[in-house]
């Protein structure tokens, strides 16, 4: 099935709120959603794929700041989706490279990080130049860099299998952000190991691909778009139910 933009981002916002997400947090998340849609990123499938995970974390749970000075920030996600985790640590690095010209923010801990991108298309149309880089635990080993140019929102986006992966490698289930004022930092392979580069998003691509979808509409699974909707029918039932109570405290047998 096909549905616009605004139905999508409305649909998701609603979906959201029922797990739980406060209003603001919700409409944040539910454009980063309907953003990768526009662009054939693939939001849907990431939201599909963490949407258990998403259902059994503690939405008091925010993140914490391990470590912090002037121009670096490292931050525990405590195994959060970045749709609840990102968005006070991207601020953060914002402030810190507005202030220094440069910053680093690492999120460690955090899951369905593909979903970040279109956060970082709101701070890269503020005037930031941002990159971004993490890695997938599986085999081959993946890394993804998405890089933005400064007041633009369409990234280039590069994706690269790891086969000669070093001795030194480790697990890493966080994301690294790079911002800078004034320095370019678009995302180019230079690697000593043998890696393939196995997807490739350039700018024009993606500004094609955003064209095309608001014009056809945006293609959506239906078992997804249901399963959401009986997420958002928490919201309806909630707000029912809290009428009620507040219509009852108001009445009276008395005559």
């Amino acid at each position: 099935m096909k549905v616009s933009y605004n139905e999508l981002q409305g649909h998701c916002r609603k979906a959201f709120i029922g797990m739980g997400f406060e209003e603001g947090d919700a409409a944040d998340a539910a454009d980063m959603i309907a953003w990768m849609q526009c662009y054939e990123l693939k939001g849907l499938d990431a939201l599909k794929r963490g949407l258990d995970f998403l259902l059994t974390e503690d939405p008091e749970q925010s993140p914490s700041i391990l470590y912090e000075d002037a121009d670096l920030a490292v931050l525990d996600g405590h195994a959060q989706s970045v749709l609840r985790s990102s968005s006070l640590a991207l601020e953060l690095g914002f402030a810190k490279a507005r202030a220094r010209g440069l910053s680093v923010i690492k999120i460690r801990h955090c899951h369905n990080r593909q979903l970040i991108m279109g956060y970082l298309a709101r701070l890269a149309t503020r005037g930031m130049n941002i990159t971004a880089f993490w890695r997938n635990a599986h085999e081959p080993l993946l890394e993804q860099v998405v890089g933005f140019r400064a007041n633009s929102a369409i990234p280039e986006i590069r994706a690269y299998a790891v086969k000669d992966v070093p001795e030194e490698n480790e697990p890493n289930d966080g994301v690294t952000l790079v911002m800078a004022n004034h320095v370019d930092l678009l995302p180019s392979l230079n690697s000593d190991y043998d890696v393939e580069l196995i997807a490739r998003h350039d700018e024009s691509e993606l500004l094609a691909c955003r064209r095309r979808v608001l014009l056809d509409g945006i293609e959506v699974d239906e078992a997804l778009w249901s399963r959401l909707k009986h997420l958002a029918d928490r919201l309806l039932v909630e707000t029912s139910d809290t009428s009620r109570s507040s219509a009852g405290a108001n009445t009276s047998d008395n005559d």
